[in-house]
Formats: structure tokens, sequence, C-alpha cells
């Protein structure tokens, strides 16, 4: 590794890490940086002599960063916001949003369900900001954002972690889907005995058993599920078709089925509510952009 001080690194070294890091492709680094891709590559050199370390490695699927740039990606990209910051003190009626992005976990069914409404509020709240939405749910949310991959999530829950904080936007039921044609003729509802019988669509983030199959065990019963799938999203065009019916939570399925033509239809087994949660890293510096987006997340669910 070369000596290295603050006084001789060329600090627009460190936009290149943090887009090259962002878009895993130096063509698209210089695209966003509007640079060419030659002064990328030159960048990234410069970047290796600096850090000691590939930092990047060519994959069939682009730039895949190493551990040692994983680790130097939230401080880089820290140490850039601040001085976006400085800029926005200075000229407080600057586009200070412009070419900033806040990521925010959620698993689909948030994102279905209130990703077009929450695009907008922080729109308003912050003109020009990039939303950045990804993929995660409560079982792996505090590892997310203590790893520094998300700045703020929603999720049903999670946060437990000493050094995480948290508000509650709300709570959730269940209800179903089902492909119309399956049902008779203005049929709204289906009884628990329907519902045993049908095939079952199971959306897990791995695991085989769901919250129904415990509800249905209370009872004594269970059900036989055909397919399960990670994504919500898939779900009107894997029961279309089918005499399935798929057992998810309200919001998502009250979203899917405006759009899709599935019916809606009211969960004939009583099961447990859960809580809607917004979750972040507990910091008493946190940058005023987050803030920003957390204050409008807050305010678009109180709407609710």
């Amino acid at each position: 590794m070369s000596q290295m001080n603050i006084a001789t690194l060329d600090l627009n070294l460190l936009k290149t890490f943090e887009a090259l890091h962002e878009e895993s492709s130096a063509s698209r680094a210089a695209l966003r940086l509007g640079v060419t891709q030659s002064a990328v590559s030159a960048a990234l050199r410069r970047l290796r002599e600096v850090y000691g370390d590939q930092l990047f490695v060519r994959t069939g699927r682009g730039l895949a960063p190493t551990l040692k740039a994983n680790q130097l990606k939230p401080v880089v990209s820290d140490a850039l916001n601040k001085c976006r910051q400085s800029l926005a003190m200075v000229d407080p009626a600057a586009d200070q949003y412009d070419g900033r992005s806040v990521i925010i976990g959620l698993s689909d069914d948030f994102e279905i369900a209130y990703g077009r409404r929450l695009i907008d509020a922080i729109a308003c709240a912050a003109p020009k900001l990039r939303v950045i939405f990804r993929q995660t749910h409560s079982q792996i949310v505090a590892r997310d954002l203590m790893e520094r991959s998300l700045d703020l999530a929603i999720t049903a829950g999670g946060f437990a972690e000493r050094l995480l904080s948290r508000q509650v936007l709300g709570e959730g039921g269940y209800a179903c889907l089902a492909d119309p044609a399956s049902l008779a003729p203005g049929q709204g509802q289906i009884g628990l005995e329907e519902f045993v019988a049908r095939e079952h669509l199971l959306v897990s983030s791995g695991g085989f058993i769901g919250i129904t199959d415990e509800g249905l065990a209370a009872l004594g019963l269970s059900r036989r599920v055909g397919a399960s799938t990670t994504h919500f999203a898939a779900l009107p065009h894997l029961l279309k078709g089918s005499g399935a019916v798929a057992t998810i939570p309200a919001h998502a399925a009250e979203a899917i089925a405006s759009l899709s033509g599935l019916a809606l239809l009211p969960c004939p087994l009583a099961l447990p509510r859960y809580p809607v949660e917004l979750g972040w890293r507990t910091n008493p510096q946190t940058d005023p952009v987050v803030l920003k987006v957390r204050e409008a997340i807050i305010a678009c669910f109180a709407k609710e």
C-alpha cells in the first residue's frame, strides 16, 4: 500500500469508488459521473494503489466488490454525504437532494401496497432524491441495517437490536386471494372447510411453514401447499387458472386484487395481527436527508 494522506488524495476518487460500488460496472459508473470509461478505469487503478486491495473483481455479472470494498463503502458514502450536507448549509436553496439516494428496505408486499405512495411523499419532501427499494424481511432486517446496506426499513418487526430504533406505523391482518373463476357466481367468501380443501400457495422467504399452518394446527387441521414463492408479485400469475388460494397480508392482497382482477376474500381463519414498524440505526448525528425521508414515511402511514 502506498503512503497516503488526505493532503495528497484526489477526493474525486471517492466519488468514483461510490459509483463503482453502486453500479457494479465501469461503463455505468462513467455515465453516472459524466466522464469517460477510461477515466473510471484510471481512477480504479489509483484506488487500488491507495487501499492496497483489488476492491472490485470482474465477474460474469460485472464488477463485484471485495470484502475490503464492502467495509469501505459506508465510510466513503458517509464522508461524501457530509460534503453534500456542507454545500446545502452554504446554499439551502440549491438542489441539496440531487444526486443523493436513500435505501429503504422492505419486503415486496409493502412495496406493492405502499411503494407508489412512498415515492410520491418522499418526492414532495425531498425533490430530486432517488429512492432505492431493497428487499428485506424481519428475520434479516437488523443485520441489513447494522451492515449499513439499508438506511431505513419497513417490516413486521425485527428491530430488537440494541443499536436500532423503531417506530410503529400501524398494524395489519390477513386476507385471501383466489381466481374468481374458481368461485361460484357472487361468492364473496370461502368457509373454513372449503379453505382447507383447496390447494394453497405459500409466500415465504424460505420456510415450509407459514402462519396459516400454525393457525390451522391450533384447530387440529392442516392444508396442502402445492407451491411456494418468495415474491408476492408472482401471485396473479400463479393463481390465475387454478383453484388455489393464497393467504397474505391484507395490505398486499388489496393492492394485488385491485390491479390483477383476483378475488379478494376474508380469511376464514382467525390469525393474529402484526405490527408494521419503521426501523433505523440509532445515531445522534443522523443524516438530515435520511431524517427527512423518515418523517415523510411516518406522515404517509399516518394518513392510512
